[in-house]
This record gives C-alpha cells, sequence and structure tokens, in this order.
C-alpha cells in the first residue's frame, strides 16, 4: 500500500486566518467538489510563502465564496494572503489519477491540471 496524491487545489490564496477557531481549513465548497475533497478529510496543507506544512481537516465553506481559511493552530503558520497548495492522499494498492486544479487570485477555478 502507498499513499498517493488524490486531489490538488494549486496556488490558492489564504483568504482569512481565524487562530480563535478550533482547527481545519474552510474551502469554497465548489472547489471541495472540483478537486474531490470531502469535508473531515484530512489535508496536507503547503505554505508557498515560507514553507511551512500544516496537516488539518477540512470544512466547506460558502459555495462560490472562494472562501480558504485557516483556523486554529494552524493560522499561526499559514497567514492571510499567502499562497497555498492544499493536498487530499489515498492509501491505496492500486493506480490513481488525482484531481489537480489551478485557481486564480480569488479562488475561482481556472483549469484542470
Amino acid at each position: 500500500m502507498r499513499w498517493l496524491l488524490r486531489s490538488k487545489i494549486h496556488n490558492a490564496t489564504v483568504t482569512e486566518a481565524r487562530v480563535d477557531y478550533v482547527g481545519s481549513i474552510t474551502i469554497d465548497e465548489e472547489l471541495i467538489e472540483k478537486c474531490g475533497l470531502t469535508p473531515g478529510e484530512k489535508v496536507l496543507v503547503t505554505d508557498v510563502n515560507n514553507g511551512n506544512r500544516v496537516e488539518t481537516y477540512v470544512i466547506a465553506g460558502e459555495r462560490g465564496s472562494g472562501t480558504i481559511c485557516m483556523n486554529g493552530a494552524a493560522a499561526l503558520r499559514v497567514k492571510k494572503d499567502h499562497r497555498v497548495i492544499i493536498m487530499g492522499f489515498e492509501l491505496t494498492d492500486e493506480p490513481i489519477e488525482a484531481l489537480k486544479i489551478l485557481v486564480d487570485e480569488q479562488n475561482r477555478f481556472v483549469r484542470y491540471l
């Protein structure tokens, strides 16, 4: 069994960072669906601005809002306006083709990668 990339949101912009919230990353529901993530799923978030890597879980945000909000302790490592890559993985023996999406500066879907 191997951990393989299954879902990726590339080049997203963090719209909020809320330390006072109890953990997670809030992601626009439309983006969650386009890349095949699921609310509650563990994800790896990499911060392009500072190189920090954070594991957290997905919460669905308002559809079409462009929301990418770091919550709880993760907000200390990934700040508002930082660029991030959000990745979901699957443990499998079978090859899988990841759903990878590119978003623009307002976190709107641009295209599949």
